[in-house]
């Protein structure tokens, strides 16, 4: 899980360095991303299944040497394609390890005092995997090339292959219902439909008849897809779980923070290298901020949560990041890092106050039987949220650079190949020796990263006013057998909350 926690934030930082050296434009490098998580967020609940049925040990070490084959194809890529097929082999193998990681430990630790020290080490290697993340990619971007970010995988993977098959026994669960390949192939089908359309759009322009059918093609997938599922008896989607008030309204928020964090991380580490002219070891330290706000944040808001409650400490958590979010949106082309700073350590502080109490009251609020399904629902709901969010957050800073970048007596092919990314512009306002072009694709970067960080504050105040007048309870009967009496702050009484999650180490990852 160690090596899944660097994965999640080592790729940001390498980006405009790949984005330079592969000639990729935006729409490309947002692929480099949402293909890892378009595939994580559609396999993962199969995977789980698959364990359940054939072996957890089996399919985690199936995943962990995915995971390493992809990581060597992608750090010996010359290729932006090749690229972006590594890393839909890397969702793949992520998607077998993160569920089967957590679910052999009731079979490793039968103490629950233990069990519940494994589940904090493994969250905690997730943890401590981000900060580290762009720290690392940095330093490695600054020493050899940028494949270098995808072959520290291989030997992390490598170790743990050997350490779960000299260490880890065998288990399954017979009683585990056949994973229903057609849903699979909907979810990953009307998934990657939408955001094929949303990425493709600006650059494809919006009447384009790939745009279109993928547009028109996923909600038929998707709403097959839910169809399906509500007929199966022992469905790998249990959507029905959706109607319990606290669950829904929390699943809510914390897929719409990840939206939010994961669009953010995609657009920051191209300014900081790109207009502000940090290498990539100086990228990944300015990014601890962020980092630093949300571990204090998250370490802090348990405790107020059971004071005053899990919706005002949401609900004011969604207030400081959008806050935040209309902090950075003031951002102007001659400022330097202290803004920057100042508004990520803000983000930081009201993603944790938000995100844990949301996790934690999401997961509270299910019945001890579906705590599994549950779980899983929630993270491929809030993986599907990241999907969208460097989607449709990536391509409104596109459309919005493109529309401002001043390309006036520039050969045709350059005024293209600036158009497509500030780093292509950088690099070709080099070759020219041209400072106003240089200038100019600055200044347009700076306005498409304000609109994106308007539209994320939009977004997060909308969610702190839904969260607070959100009903409490519905008109759903639950039968008497799961009831479980779900308090009006997301608590529940008389069943064990569920191991997996909801605690400091349930940190708001793009792709966990």
């Amino acid at each position: 899980m160690l090596v899944l926690g660097f994965d999640l934030t080592i790729l940001n930082v390498a980006l405009p360095a790949m984005g330079r050296q592969l000639g990729a434009g935006t729409g490309q490098m947002q692929w480099i991303v949402d293909a890892y998580i378009v595939v994580f967020a559609a396999a993962m609940l199969p995977a789980g299944l698959l364990g359940d049925r054939f072996g957890r040990r089996r399919l985690l070490v199936a995943g962990l040497a995915v995971f390493l084959a992809a990581s060597l194809l992608g750090g010996l890529a010359d290729d932006a394609g090749w690229v972006i097929a590594a890393r839909t082999l890397m969702g793949l193998g992520a998607a077998l390890v993160t569920p089967l990681a957590l679910s052999v430990i009731p079979s490793l630790f039968a103490d629950e005092s233990e069990r519940t020290k494994a589940v904090g080490i493994i969250t905690a290697s997730v943890a401590g995997g981000m900060p580290l993340g762009p720290v690392l990619g940095g330093w490695l971007l600054d020493h050899f090339w940028w494949g270098s970010v995808f072959l520290v995988n291989v030997p992390l993977a490598a170790l743990g292959i050997l350490v779960c098959l000299t260490l880890l026994p065998e288990s399954r669960d017979e009683s585990a219902p056949h994973v229903d390949v057609f849903s699979a192939v909907l979810s990953v089908a009307g998934l990657g439909s939408l955001v094929f359309g949303i990425i493709e759009g600006p650059a494809r322009g919006w009447s384009d008849a790939y745009v279109i059918a993928a547009l028109a093609a996923s909600p038929v997938l998707l709403a097959a897809l839910v169809l399906r599922e509500r007929r199966v008896e022992r469905p790998m989607l249990d959507l029905k779980l959706l109607a319990r008030p606290a669950f829904a309204r929390n699943a809510f928020t914390a897929t719409l923070i990840t939206l939010v964090l994961a669009g953010l991380l995609f657009v920051l580490p191209q300014y900081l290298q790109a207009v502000l002219g940090v290498d990539a070891f100086g990228t990944g330290l300015r990014l601890l901020p962020l980092m630093a706000g949300l571990l204090v944040a998250a370490r802090g808001s348990g405790p107020l949560a059971a004071r005053f409650g899990s919706r005002p400490v949401i609900s004011a958590g969604l207030v400081v990041l959008a806050f935040a979010a209309f902090l950075g949106a003031r951002t102007d082309v001659g400022d330097g890092y202290g803004l920057t700073a100042t508004w990520l350590t803000v983000t930081g502080f009201g993603v944790g106050f938000a995100m844990v109490p949301a996790m934690d009251g999401a997961l509270a609020a299910l019945p001890a039987a579906q705590a599994g399904s549950g779980s899983g629902l929630l993270m491929t709901v809030r993986q599907t949220g990241a999907a969208i969010g460097i989607a449709a957050l990536g391509s409104l800073l596109s459309g919005t650079y493109a529309a401002k970048l001043a390309t006036e007596g520039l050969p045709a092919g350059a005024a293209d190949a600036a158009g497509d990314s500030v780093i292509a512009a950088h690099a070709i306002a080099g070759k020219l020796n041209s400072q106003a072009l240089a200038a100019s694709a600055d200044a347009a970067f700076v306005d498409g990263m304000t609109q994106v960080l308007s539209v994320c504050g939009v977004a997060a105040l909308a969610a702190a006013v839904i969260t607070t007048l959100l009903p409490d309870r519905g008109h759903v009967q639950i039968p008497e057998a799961e009831a479980e009496a779900v308090e009006g702050d997301g608590k529940t009484r008389g069943s064990p909350r569920p191991e997996v999650g909801g605690g400091p180490g349930s940190l708001p990852v793009p792709g966990a």
